[in-house]
């Protein structure tokens, strides 16, 4: 049998779409043969002005500017695809990724996965053009659809859950081409894992309960701040902090640590987060599409802090419908509801009964099954007509 090659197209724009490629690279590597999946970051292949527009802006003005990104989100979202901005917008991105049209046409993929809207936007355009015959699939990385995401000719799309497809339906997508598969991630969160082993590997009492504090802790303070506030609440309970690559944030939890030997333990960057989480009880984050997904597909109650307007507050309205979550909008409603949850442990194992019955740790799996299918690509108009001008 030969492979079907499989390209994965993504955008370094945040964490969340580079790692949803990556989940299904990691996925297809389990398909006996049947798949050679290559990942590529779209911003490898434009021009460094560029680049650093595309993604640096993104990345400050969520970070500086929550509440103008919020706005944005919500301009674009409802702008017309045929007015001048978004035309313009279009001419910008195609003159700036000539080179990675060129790498695609080199690479002859039998199939195209996108898991950020920007490749996806450029591909439709090709596929309208004749100038690309392969199938092109797109991958939508939260819990809510943002029009963007939504474009002419592409085989099929893969939905986080009934309701992003049931928008999509509504911004003209055919049902036939719509697939509630979940958000891929990790195949390590499908493994199982025994609490007890995953403890002793990172020095935690499996006996205790224990709580992930993860990400930059944005909008609540300093990562150190933060923790040393929880561990002002009474309780046998025990915090694990991921830092990530925040060194400075580890040598502060490091002190802070030492006075608090076995309650505190402090982590850098790990790419066994799957195994840190299958020693936790709970879990507080940042609502991104890949953490959260990561978390139900562990069974993880979660308490999100500070979503990002736009599609970080969907994804957390939806954890706080499904009721796996709840929201802190400072450090004051942080420590309430820790201090809350630790004092009803039977509302937390509803969150997690619910959180495990939500989680599709086999989502990338699932996307594979639908990509590897024999289908002409001919069959597949999936997006609205008000999309298909230059």
């Amino acid at each position: 049998m030969v492979p079907k090659k499989i390209l994965l197209l993504s955008v370094s724009a945040g964490a969340g779409h580079m790692r949803a490629a990556e989940a299904l690279r990691c996925h297809a590597q389990s398909f006996g043969g049947a798949a050679h999946a290559t990942h590529l970051d779209v911003m490898d292949f434009v021009p460094k002005t560029f680049r650093k527009l595309y993604t640096d802006f993104y990345i400050n003005l969520v970070n500086k500017a929550p509440a103008l990104w919020g706005y944005l989100y919500q301009f674009t979202h409802e702008a017309k695809p045929n007015s001048y901005m978004e035309r313009l917008r279009r001419a910008v991105e195609r003159l700036n990724t000539a080179a990675l049209r060129r790498e695609i046409e080199r690479f002859q993929p039998d199939a195209i996965v996108c898991t950020h809207f920007l490749p996806a936007e450029l591909l439709s355009r090709m596929l309208r053009k004749e100038r690309l015959s392969c199938p092109v699939w797109v991958q939508v990385t939260d819990f809510d659809l943002h029009r963007m995401w939504v474009h002419e000719g592409m085989a099929g799309y893969f939905a986080a859950n009934d309701e992003v497809a049931w928008r999509m339906q509504a911004c003209g997508i055919a049902p036939q081409c719509i697939h509630v598969t979940g958000i891929p991630i990790m195949p390590a969160f499908a493994a199982p894992l025994e609490r007890a082993v995953c403890a002793r590997e990172f020095g935690v009492d499996p006996g205790k309960t224990t709580i992930l504090l993860m990400g930059g802790g944005a909008g609540l303070g300093s990562l150190d701040a933060v923790a040393a506030r929880l561990l002002t609440l009474e309780g046998d309970f025990q915090l694990v902090v991921l830092a990530g690559r925040n060194a400075a944030a580890l040598l502060a939890l490091q002190a802070l640590a030492a006075r608090h030997r076995g309650r505190l333990f402090p982590h850098g960057f790990t790419d066994k987060v799957e195994r840190l989480m299958a020693c936790a009880d709970l879990v507080i984050t940042k609502p991104g599409g890949l953490t959260t997904s990561e978390c139900l597909a562990m069974g993880l109650p979660m308490i999100v802090n500070s979503p990002i307007p736009g599609q970080e507050e969907r994804n957390a309205d939806f954890l706080l419908e499904q009721g796996v979550a709840l929201k802190a909008v400072d450090g004051d409603a942080l420590v309430y509801r820790v201090r809350h949850l630790l004092a009803h442990p039977a509302q937390l194992a509803q969150m997690r009964g619910r959180a495990l019955a939500l989680g599709r740790p086999q989502a990338g799996v699932g996307v594979l099954d639908e990509v590897l299918a024999v289908r002409p690509a001919s069959t597949s108009q999936a997006g609205r007509k008000e999309n298909v001008s230059a």
